[in-house]
């Protein structure tokens, strides 16, 4: 394989570890959200402060449990990375 599609296999691999480390983050915030933006509507209360403090503990929550398997999955990454330049270098 040349340096380019090695280049661009690492390139996409990078993105899926981006989105698959991001995912759990974002879904978590977004249906807090969504919650909160429904008892918002049904009970007519629009301080747009009322929802930090739901999707801050969502958000710590998730890194709490997920967060070693997002770091794992990382540095999983970063491992093949670096072998990849190891092996470039020969």
């Amino acid at each position: 394989m040349d340096d380019s599609a090695t280049l661009m296999a690492l390139a996409d691999r990078m993105l899926w570890t981006a989105a698959l480390g991001a995912v759990p983050v974002l879904l978590a915030n977004l249906l807090v959200g969504l919650v909160v933006g429904i008892i918002q509507a049904a009970t007519s209360v629009n301080e747009q402060t009322l929802t930090f403090v739901p999707k801050l503990a969502a958000t710590t929550l998730v890194l709490v449990l997920l967060g070693g398997a997002m770091m794992g999955l990382a540095s999983d990454f970063l491992k093949d990375v670096m072998a990849q330049i190891a092996l470039a270098g020969r």
